[in-house]
């Protein structure tokens, strides 16, 4: 299969059409269910009670805040290497939505920590590392929009991606690295799930409605700004 022919403007739109809205109602179908089965479906767990509740929310932020930086990456590559802007574009506009999961991890992960650990925050191999994947984000939106010429800034923030790709297995792998606080993967793993299928099976859900909430805002992100992209060389081809 040609992969570069979907780094034409035009097709890309065509086929967002389609798969944009799509992906918006498999989004909210899947996190209805996900919300009522995870919520207030699910049995609570015999340690933490009501506090596993978190997991729902946590988890798919998790693998949504790794899976959008290696979906940048590999843009990044193929804008660099190929200089097909539509992979810049993806960059720019996967970055924000990359860096709300990493937020949103961050932030429910202190929500659970506190019950289970006793603190808000610790300095632990798994926590910092997804704080500097959070930075990797932020750097990314700074860097890129620091310069006037905008390929300019796009081709040093791919460079910054491409770097911070590091930083993934570090976040994966950290807890089988270290010793920390944080519990072993209990869901994507090798040898399969240690959880229970009541407990699956929500999460599930909720993982596939966070992906399609991420392809749902990326591809809006990318239709705005190829509208706004076409309406500028217009303004800018139309005489004074």
């Amino acid at each position: 299969m040609n992969l570069h022919r979907f780094a034409n403007p035009a097709r890309f739109l065509r086929i967002a059409r389609v798969v944009t809205p799509l992906a918006g109602w498999i989004a909210v179908a899947t996190l209805l269910a996900g919300a009522v089965f995870g919520l207030v479906l699910s049995p609570p767990d015999y340690q933490q009670s009501e506090t596993v509740r978190i997991m729902y929310v946590h988890v798919p932020s998790a693998w949504l805040a790794l899976q959008s930086y290696i979906a940048m990456a590999l843009a990044a590559a193929v804008a660099l290497v190929w200089k097909h802007p539509l992979a810049d574009l993806f960059v720019k506009a996967a970055a924000p939505v990359g860096a709300g999961f990493t937020l949103l991890c961050l932030i429910t992960g202190s929500f659970w920590g506190r019950p289970t650990w006793g603190a808000w925050w610790v300095w632990d191999a798994r926590l910092t590392s997804m704080l500097v994947l959070l930075f990797l984000y932020v750097g990314y939106m700074a860097l890129a929009g620091a310069f006037d010429d905008e390929e300019r800034g796009h081709r040093a923030g791919a460079v910054l991606v491409l770097t911070g790709i590091v930083d993934v297995p570090i976040v994966k792998f950290s807890v089988e690295w270290w010793n920390t606080l944080h519990q072993p993967t209990s869901v994507f793993r090798l040898g399969g799930p240690t959880i229970a299928s009541e407990m699956l099976w929500p999460l599930g859900l909720m993982v596939v409605g966070f992906t399609a909430f991420f392809v749902w805002i990326v591809c809006v992100r990318l239709e705005t700004e190829l509208l706004h992209r076409k309406i500028r060389a217009r303004l800018e081809n139309t005489p004074a």
